[in-house]
């Protein structure tokens, strides 16, 4: 009964995709670091998913030193994007972005690299 009232929950909640963003910090090093996160988040309202959002990354600062002995701090900036996810089912559009540059070839022949490798490591090694 338990994992009816899962599945039924699961269909019955919104879903949504966000983009949680930090700002990595090292000690004495010059240039900022920002890390875009695309989280899932189930929700009942836009107003749930955002806070939910923010709870995750609140909980996910961290402060630590590196092999090289320098602090490192992880702060969380906030909820960039919030994306209602429409229905669940294989092949659903989750996201997308739109990318403008002068010369595409070079961003083309990157996406081909990508993929050639996420072929190659998705091969079983036998």
């Amino acid at each position: 009964m338990y994992y009816i009232l899962l599945i039924l929950q699961a269909f019955i909640m919104n879903w949504y995709i966000s983009k949680i963003v930090f700002g990595i910090h090292v000690e004495n090093h010059q240039s900022q670091q920002f890390d875009e996160q695309l989280r899932l988040i189930q929700a009942d309202s836009t107003e749930e998913a955002f806070l939910k959002a923010r709870m995750i990354g609140l909980g996910e600062e961290d402060s630590f030193i590196n092999d090289k002995n320098a602090q490192i701090k992880w702060e969380f900036i906030n909820v960039a994007e919030l994306i209602p996810i429409k229905k669940l089912e294989d092949g659903v559009e989750v996201y997308s972005r739109i990318h403008e540059m002068e010369e595409g070839t070079s961003y083309v022949n990157f996406i081909h690299q990508r993929a050639i490798s996420l072929r190659l490591n998705a091969r079983p090694l036998f």
